[in-house]
């Protein structure tokens, strides 16, 4: 369901984590991951959706549940829908949040 790939963006040395998703009707979505948050002591994951040519052009996000095994790193994460809609809001409003932090964090540095 998922891979990481390693990207140089043009201009920056800076490594892009993506993952492959298999979506509901065939068809594969390469994401590029925002970050990881925990929402009530849950984890969950924000992707950016990509196009073919590596572009985010509604700046849609998603996000799903995310679970790493702790007893085997190399294990690939789960993924998982968000179904409840008061979970949903409480991860998008912590998105949010993490957002404005990094406006601010680019405004001070």
């Amino acid at each position: 369901m998922a891979k990481n790939n390693t990207e140089k963006t043009e201009g920056f040395d800076t490594e892009e984590m993506t993952v492959e998703l298999d979506l509901e009707d065939g068809t594969k979505v390469t994401c590029a991951i925002v970050t990881i948050l925990t929402v009530d002591g849950k984890d969950y994951i924000a992707l950016l959706p990509l196009s073919e040519d590596g572009e985010n052009t509604d700046g849609e996000v998603w996000f799903y549940h995310y679970h790493e095994n702790p007893d085997d790193p190399n294990e690939e994460p789960e993924l998982g829908y968000i179904e409840d809609d008061e979970e949903y809001e409480a991860v998008a409003d912590a998105f949010d949040e993490y957002l404005d932090n990094a406006e601010f964090d680019e405004l001070v540095d």
